[in-house]
């Protein structure tokens, strides 16, 4: 179901925002060099970061193949449509999480269920913020 929204530019400009964000932080991968050190507590520390750097860089690619969907459905207007139900996705959910599939109660359902595919990364990450 196509659907046209009042305002999609401004998430359109928001998610653009964002995309540029993450293609920034993501092009910046300085914490995932290997550094050797004769210190074996150092060693640990820096593999410690390493990790955690690591895992940054796949939330923040996941987080961003989510952003560049939300485009694609601007673009072929179906932003704001439930991908589940085909129903409107509420404008307080895009407003908190621009790049949402799904409206609250599909998200929800797909969370019990443990389905991959939906924003629950997503989520994480606008609460994390």
């Amino acid at each position: 179901m196509k659907t046209t929204h009042a305002g999609t530019n401004g998430f359109q400009e928001i998610l653009e925002k964002k995309e540029a964000e993450l293609g920034r932080e993501l092009w910046n991968r300085d914490d995932i060099a290997i550094e050797k050190s004769a210190d074996q507590m150092d060693e640990i520390q820096h593999a410690t970061e390493r990790e955690m750097a690591i895992r940054n860089v796949d939330r923040e690619s996941i987080l961003l193949r989510s952003v560049k969907a939300a485009l694609r459905r601007i673009r072929d207007g179906t932003f704001g449509t439930c991908r589940e139900c085909e129903s409107a996705i509420s404008p307080k959910r895009l407003a908190a999480v621009p790049w949402a599939p799904c409206c609250i109660q599909c998200q929800e359902a797909a969370d019990r269920e443990g389905r991959e595919g939906t924003d629950s990364v997503s989520e994480t990450l606008v609460h994390a913020a």
